[in-house]
C-alpha cells in the first residue's frame, strides 16, 4: 500500500559559477518533485497531474491585469531550486508560467494544506524569518509592478499618504500595500520586501543587493513559494539583470526525463543562468549530447505580458502534417492566441479544433494495431490509451513519430517517451496485468468562448531537450539533450 506521505526527491543543494571561454554562468541543479499524497496507484498520481494541467491552464487563459495568475500547486510534476535569501536558506519551485519570486514567511498559516506535504521531507520547510529584510514603498517600481493596474499615486492613497506628500512625490515612508494573487485551487495575500539574495558559488558568493520579493503570511492551498521566470520586472531574472546583463538576459534549462514511478533514481536537471561556450574539448563533448538549436520568435502579448508566448504552426503524426488554427499562429491586439512555453505546467494542451484532428490522425495509425483502453482514459484523463502487445510490434512502429513546428521555421522531433507514455495496469484486485500507453497531449477544450493563450507547451513535453529563453534576442530554442551529461559536462572545473 503505498504511502500518504508527500515524497520530494532533493539532492544536494549546491550551484556552480563557470567560467567557459570568457563567458560566465550560474549552473544550478532543479529537483524533480514526485508526489504521492492520498494517490496509491500510477492512475491517481497522472490522474491529479491531467487535472492540475487543465485547471492551471483553464486559470492562464482567465487571468486578468490585477496579477491572478496560476502557479503551481501540487507537485506532480513541478522542479525546485534552492538560494539564500538573508541568513536563511530557502527551496522554491521554479515557473515560467509567472513573474514574481514569492515565499511563505513567518508566522504563516496556509488553508487546506493538509497532505499537501510532509515537513520533514523536504529542506528548509520552515517559514522565513524576516530578520533583515526592508518593506518596499508605495512609491517604487517594484510596488507599482505588483500592483499592476495601479499607479504609484493610486498606491499611496491606498496606504492613505497625505495628500501634500502625493503631490510632492514625498510617500517613502509608506509601505506599499499588500497584493492578492489567486490561482487554480487557492490564493495567497503577500507584501513586498527586499533583502539580499546569496547564491554559493566557488569564490566569491553571487549576492544581489536590494532584491525584491513577496512575503506571504497566509494562502490558500500553498504551503511552498514560487520563484518566478516570466516577463516582468520582479521576475529571479530581471532582478538578475540589473546586476549582470549577461546572467539575466539569457537563461535555460534542461530537465532529465523521468516517469510516474516514486522509486525511480532521479537526477538534478542543470538550470543555466547566462549564455556559455566552451574550449573545443568540451564542445565536442556537448555536441555528443545531441543536437543544434532550433528557435522560434517570441510573441508579445499586450493582455499577458508576463508569459512566453510563440507561435504554433502544426503537428505532423507520422509524416502527416496537420496545420494548427489562426488563433495557434499568433496573438491578437486583446492578448488572445499563441502557445504559452510553461515550466510549471506538466502537460501540453492544445485547443479542442486542433486537439480533434491531431488525435483522430494518432488513433488512425495505432487504433487499427491495439485494443483501445478506456477504462485507463476514465482514470488517467489521458487518451487515447491502448493496451500494447509488445508480441505484435516489437520495436515501437505502430506508434508514429510526432513533431512539433513552431513559428520561424523551427521543428522540434519529439522522444517517444515525451508524448506516449507507457506503464503496467491491473483490475481493481490486481489480478491481471497489461500494458497501455497513453498519448501525452491533452485537450484545452473551446478556444472561442475563452480567450487568452489558444495552447501551452508543458513541462512533460519539453524533457531531454534543452530550452533556451534568449530575452536580448526574444526567442525560445530547443536542442536535444542528454541532460544528466549536460550537468556533468557543464559541472566539471
Amino acid at each position: 500500500m503505498a504511502s500518504s506521505v508527500l515524497l520530494f526527491f532533493f539532492f544536494t543543494i549546491f550551484c556552480t559559477y563557470i567560467s567557459l571561454s570568457w563567458q560566465e554562468i550560474l549552473l544550478l541543479p532543479l529537483t524533480h518533485s514526485l508526489s504521492k499524497t492520498q494517490l496509491n496507484s500510477t492512475h491517481h498520481l497522472l490522474k491529479s497531474t491531467t487535472t492540475r494541467s487543465a485547471t492551471r491552464f483553464l486559470h492562464h487563459r482567465h487571468s486578468n491585469q490585477n496579477r491572478q495568475v496560476s502557479l503551481p500547486l501540487t507537485p506532480g510534476s513541478d522542479y525546485t531550486l534552492s538560494f539564500s535569501l538573508g541568513s536563511q536558506t530557502i527551496s522554491l519551485y521554479m515557473d515560467t508560467g509567472s513573474d514574481l519570486v514569492w515565499l511563505p514567511c513567518h508566522p504563516f498559516e496556509c488553508i487546506l494544506c493538509e497532505g499537501k506535504y510532509n515537513p520533514t521531507t523536504i529542506p528548509n520547510p520552515n517559514p522565513l524569518n524576516l530578520t533583515s529584510a526592508s518593506l518596499v514603498t508605495c512609491k517604487s517600481r517594484a510596488c507599482s509592478a505588483a500592483h499592476s493596474s495601479h499607479s504609484s499615486s493610486d498606491l499611496c492613497a491606498i496606504v492613505k499618504c497625505p495628500l501634500e506628500d502625493i503631490e510632492t512625490s514625498d510617500c517613502k515612508s509608506y509601505s506599499c500595500p499588500p497584493f492578492y494573487y489567486a490561482y487554480a485551487d487557492g490564493s495567497l495575500i503577500a507584501r513586498l520586501y527586499t533583502d539580499s539574495l546569496s547564491i554559493p558559488m566557488s569564490s566569491p558568493n553571487l549576492v544581489l543587493r536590494n532584491f525584491t520579493f513577496g512575503c506571504a503570511h497566509s494562502s490558500l492551498a500553498e504551503p511552498i513559494g514560487v520563484a518566478g521566470f516570466g516577463r516582468g520586472v520582479l521576475s529571479l531574472p530581471a532582478q538578475l539583470a540589473s546586476f549582470s546583463p549577461q546572467l539575466g538576459n539569457q537563461f535555460s534549462y534542461c530537465l532529465v526525463s523521468h516517469s510516474f514511478e516514486t522509486n525511480t533514481v532521479r537526477r538534478p536537471s542543470p538550470l543555466i543562468l547566462g549564455r556559455y561556450s566552451m574550449d573545443k574539448a568540451r564542445e565536442k563533448q556537448l555536441r555528443n549530447l545531441e543536437g543544434e538549436f532550433v528557435y522560434t520568435p517570441m510573441l508579445d502579448n499586450p493582455k499577458y505580458p508576463y508569459f512566453y508566448c510563440v507561435g504554433f504552426e502544426g503537428v505532423s503524426i507520422g509524416g502527416r502534417r496537420i496545420t494548427a488554427p489562426e488563433i495557434l499562429k499568433r496573438v491578437d491586439g486583446r492578448g488572445n492566441g499563441g502557445m504559452v512555453v510553461d515550466s510549471g505546467t506538466t502537460f501540453t494542451m492544445l485547443p479542442n479544433e486542433f486537439y480533434e484532428p491531431v488525435v483522430a490522425e494518432f488513433n488512425r495509425r495505432v487504433g487499427t494495431v491495439y485494443k483501445r483502453a478506456s477504462q485507463a482514459e476514465d482514470r488517467t484523463g489521458l487518451g487515447p490509451c491502448y493496451y500494447i502487445d509488445d508480441s505484435v510490434d516489437m520495436k515501437g512502429r505502430n506508434v508514429p513519430q510526432v513533431v512539433l513546428h513552431f513559428g520561424g521555421n523551427s521543428s522540434v522531433v519529439m522522444p517517444r517517451r515525451n508524448y506516449f507514455y507507457e506503464f503496467v495496469e491491473g483490475d481493481d484486485h490486481g489480478k491481471i496485468k497489461r500494458k497501455v500507453g497513453c498519448m501525452m497531449l491533452m485537450n484545452g477544450g473551446d478556444f472561442e468562448n475563452s480567450g487568452g493563450p489558444a495552447g501551452l507547451f508543458g513541462n512533460y513535453q519539453q524533457q531531454g531537450f534543452e530550452v533556451v529563453y534568449d530575452l536580448e534576442k526574444r526567442r525560445i530554442g530547443f536542442a536535444r539533450r542528454k541532460c544528466a551529461s549536460l550537468w556533468d559536462t557543464l559541472n566539471q572545473r
